[in-house]
């Protein structure tokens, strides 16, 4: 039977630590990296947007547009930082723009 620990701990330290000892990071960032994209970029990006993918520190973006594409290069550090703001740490170093 596993033993009990009586501490009274908070949630989110529990969480931290199950996501810490599993691993789970990676995939989770993935995940907010999609979720900041969508609300960050606005609908107007987001229905030319067709993959979103994280892939090390390398953000993949797939956009049906070419002129879409073509515009947003020019403001690739700005989105880089508005990202990892939202993220609230530095995960994504580049972007790529397909």
């Amino acid at each position: 039977m596993a033993k009990r620990n009586n501490e009274n701990l908070k949630i989110s330290d529990v969480l931290k630590e199950f996501v810490d000892t599993n691993k789970l990071q990676k995939g989770l960032d993935k995940v907010n990296v999609q979720d900041a994209w969508k609300s960050l970029m606005g609908n107007g990006v987001n229905n030319y947007t067709t993959s979103v993918h994280l892939e090390r520190e390398t953000l993949y973006i797939q956009l049906s547009s070419s002129v879409l594409r073509e515009e947003l290069s020019y403001g690739k550090d700005k989105i880089i930082a508005m990202l990892n703001e939202a993220l609230g740490k530095a995960v994504i170093k580049k972007i790529v723009l397909r």
